[in-house]
Formats: C-alpha cells, structure tokens, sequence
C-alpha cells in the first residue's frame, strides 16, 4: 500500500506540475465550452481521456508499443490544436443562448475527441512512468496508482476551471462564448509555441 500511495501521489503531482503544462492545455481546451451547469459532462471527458491515455500508458510501459518520443513531443501540442480549432469554429452565434452548449458541442464528439487523443497523451506519460519503475518486478499496481493520481489531478484541474468560469460569468458581463474564445485561444497559442519550440 505504501508503493500504491507513492504512485498515486507522483500521478497527481506529474499531471498538476506546471512544467508538464501541454497535459493541463488539452484539458481545459476541451472543456472549454462548458461551465459548472455540465459538470457530469466534463466529468465523462476527462474520465474518457484518462481510459485513453491509460490504454497507451499499460502499453508503452510494458513495451508492447513503442513510438519515437520526439513524435509524441510534436503530436501533443496538435492535439490541443485540434481541439482549439474545433472550438473556435463552434463558437455559436448567440451569445447568451442557453441551448448554445446543447447545440454547438456534441458531447459524443468530444467523447471521441477526448479518448483518441488521450492515446497519444499516454504515450507521453509512459517515459516518466518507465523512469520511476526501474527495476519493479510488479507494475500493475504503480500502473493503476499512477492513472488513478493523473484522474484526480484532472479532476482538481477541472474543478478549479469551472470555479473561475463561475465567477467570470457572474461577475463580469461575459458570457460562455468569451470565455471559450478566451480559454481557447489561449491554449491554441500556448500549444503553437510548444510545436515551434
């Protein structure tokens, strides 16, 4: 239990340290139409991107799948491009419109969004994992700690995000739409400077 709680902890700390931010831009720039009102919904994206990058991460670290890092490297911030270009384009004419989340961001596509890009976020976690097993005889149990602290990491991520979210749009004039054109085109220009670099 104690090699549990170890890699538990380094899973939540890998996925919440600000010098591994690329991990941090795909999540808010997915969940970036929603606000606290489509929790459950922001919830299943980040559960769907954690079974995403796990599949990959089990894979890698048993070294059944082994891809070029520096491929990974240049895919990752891509796939915060695509999500931030995919949000830009449904920003929804009416700024205020309740049915504008309803209309404009099909939860079933960010599912897919969220589990096939989460592959490949996998396979960048699975350097630092195969660095902190060395040696280990067993590693389903790091393996399994390892997700479940990247999972709750998201989650406090998330949390926090819509928190801020909250208090934007209620105490200042902007609406869902400026906050995902805010957020997103943050995430867009954060994740090109990370692809040119």
């Amino acid at each position: 239990m104690e090699s549990f709680g170890l890699y538990l902890q380094l899973g939540l700390e890998h996925i919440t340290d600000v010098n591994g931010y690329d991990h941090i831009l795909f999540i808010l720039a997915l969940m970036a139409s929603f606000n606290a009102k489509s929790l459950k919904h922001v919830l299943i994206l980040v559960t769907a991107f954690t079974l995403g990058h796990s599949v990959t991460l089990a894979l890698s670290t048993l070294e059944i799948v082994s891809i070029d890092a520096d491929l990974i490297e240049t895919l990752i911030p891509v796939t915060i491009l695509i999500v931030c270009i995919s949000n830009l384009f449904n920003l929804g004419q009416a700024k205020g419109s309740p049915s504008y989340l309803k209309e404009k961001r099909p939860i079933k596509r960010y599912f897919v969004e969220a589990s096939v890009f989460g592959l490949i976020h996998g396979l960048g976690f699975s350097n630092f994992l195969k660095s902190l097993l060395g040696s280990e005889e067993q590693i389903w149990e790091p393996l399994l700690a390892f997700n479940l602290g990247l999972e709750i990491g998201q989650i406090i991520i998330v949390l926090i995000c819509l928190l801020v979210n909250s208090l934007m749009l209620r105490l200042t004039m902007w609406h869902q739409r400026d906050w995902n054109l805010f957020l997103s085109g943050g995430a867009f220009v954060s994740a090109l400077i990370i692809l040119v670099n």
